[in-house]
């Protein structure tokens, strides 16, 4: 009689997340990474064997934040030291790569500090401290490309994820805007090879994904090498991509007004996959402002890039970023961005009060604002950006739009899913088979963050 072999427990890794979609792509890779070294993903961190925060240097006090969080789990890590147990931590992500040693300095109970280019290697930097190694820090910009070390996704943990999907194109930035941090945590710009991104792509469609994210700190920079080592550009991957069959729906983000070429434009017209929906950042529509930001382009640049892409798409939802306070911003630069929003008229918008950055240029400035004064006035423009995409979402109110439903509803017969142009819409008795389906709904409110719609008698299913 053969004896059963012992089954070898496996172990457990949490990761947790914070800010852009970049980051959530890059957490999911990681999960993948460990999965061939014997890590299943949990979804509490009292459960893990390794923690990993990945972080966020976008917000304000994002690195106290992070902080706190270790705080926290020291006290994890010391309960489970006291069973016997061993707790690895680790915190990845852009403030990892600008904190440092001042890190281990500050948190010495942390294990692994590594930046956003260095993750491939974490089975490497585990099996060093599972061996007794000292703890890890690793934030140099290596030369060779991460993406080629990580193991294709696990067609079971795609289809866990959903029917949408994000996939990294593009990294870092050349722009150096005077108040962003990127291209000191994320390094100069980087575009993976058109091939590669076929390659996945085509790999999540084949595990279920009908919608895929292009993403990039700099999108539409993109540059890849086709199959002929020639630069290509975003809107020529965007028509390879399309070719895949059972991919429905394109996006990209986040893009620069500078690198909206006429190939891009013309793929907003022509191809059908690409959504109607486009994130292009302005930040000011001051021109003195706009120079301090070293944005390179003015206000009337970006109204008439507007008015091209507006041509090549009538129907296209347009989305921005926007900072008021910014240093030396006067009264008369902020109406001017409240007059280009009013040109615009956005779908939806995203804005924030001013916060230094370390090490960036307008950290530096004398002449930084008050409080008062920057929340006063952010007040003013999400008051009107607030109008603008409540009423865009109104004008949707009795089209049939198609939707993908990609999210449980609270209740137990609620879907929730994404409009081609990016809105949230919530249906009632939509059958679960449904879920992970594009299905045209009727849209019958449009609320200020998102729509309501039903089924039609006879839905039709095209996804």
């Amino acid at each position: 009689m053969i004896e059963a072999q012992p089954r070898v427990s496996r172990k457990k890794i949490f990761v947790k997340t914070y800010g852009c979609q970049m980051n959530v792509y890059d957490s999911a890779r990681m999960v993948d990474v460990m999965a061939p070294e014997g890590y299943d993903e949990v979804v509490t961190p009292e459960d893990a064997d390794i923690i990993v925060l990945n972080t966020c240097h976008i917000r304000e006090k994002a690195a106290e934040k992070v902080y706190s969080e270790l705080g926290r789990l020291r006290a994890l890590k010391k309960e489970k030291s006291d069973r016997g147990e061993n707790l690895l931590i680790g915190v990845a992500g852009c403030v990892a790569q600008a904190e440092g040693e001042e890190m281990r300095r500050r948190a010495p109970m942390v294990d692994l500090i590594v930046g956003p280019q260095t993750y491939h290697r974490l089975p490497e930097y585990v099996a060093r401290l599972a061996n007794g190694g000292p703890a890890i820090v690793e934030t140099e910009f290596p030369a060779d490309d991460k993406f080629d070390s990580l193991p294709a996704p696990e067609r079971r943990k795609t289809l866990a994820r959903g029917a949408t999907a994000f996939l990294t194109i593009q990294e870092g930035c050349d722009k150096f805007c005077t108040f962003c941090v990127v291209p000191y945590t994320r390094g100069s710009e980087f575009s993976r090879p058109l091939i590669r991104i076929v390659e996945e792509a085509q790999a999540l469609v084949d595990a279920g994904v009908h919608e895929i994210t292009l993403l990039g700190q700099n999108v539409n920079a993109w540059h890849g090498e086709d199959a002929q080592g020639r630069s290509a550009t975003l809107g020529r991957l965007i028509r390879a991509l399309a070719e895949i069959d059972g991919l429905a729906r394109l996006r990209y983000t986040t893009s620069h007004p500078r690198d909206m070429d006429d190939e891009l434009i013309a793929a907003h017209a022509e191809v059908p996959a690409l959504m109607p929906y486009l994130h292009l950042p302005v930040q000011s529509g001051s021109d003195r402002i706009l120079a301090a930001m070293n944005r390179r382009h003015t206000a009337d640049e970006y109204l008439r890039l507007i008015d091209r892409v507006r041509a090549a798409r009538p129907d296209i939802a347009l989305s921005s970023d926007f900072i008021v306070g910014f240093p030396g911003e006067t009264e008369s630069d902020f109406e001017a961005t409240l007059a280009l929003i009013d040109a615009v008229g956005y779908g939806q918008a995203y804005s924030f009060k001013y916060s230094p950055r370390p090490g960036t240029p307008a950290a530096s400035e004398e002449d930084q604002l008050p409080d008062d004064v920057k929340n006063e006035r952010l007040q003013r423009l999400q008051t009107l950006l607030g109008e603008q995409q409540l009423a865009f979402n109104a004008s949707c109110a009795g089209r049939v739009l198609p939707v993908l439903f990609d999210r449980r509803g609270r209740g137990e017969t609620q879907l929730v899913g994404r409009s081609p142009y990016l809105q949230s819409v919530h249906v009632e008795d939509a059958p679960p088979h449904l879920f992970g389906k594009i299905v045209d709904v009727a849209i019958e409110d449009g609320h200020r963050n998102s729509l309501r719609g039903r089924l039609r008698e006879n839905e039709t299913v095209t996804a």
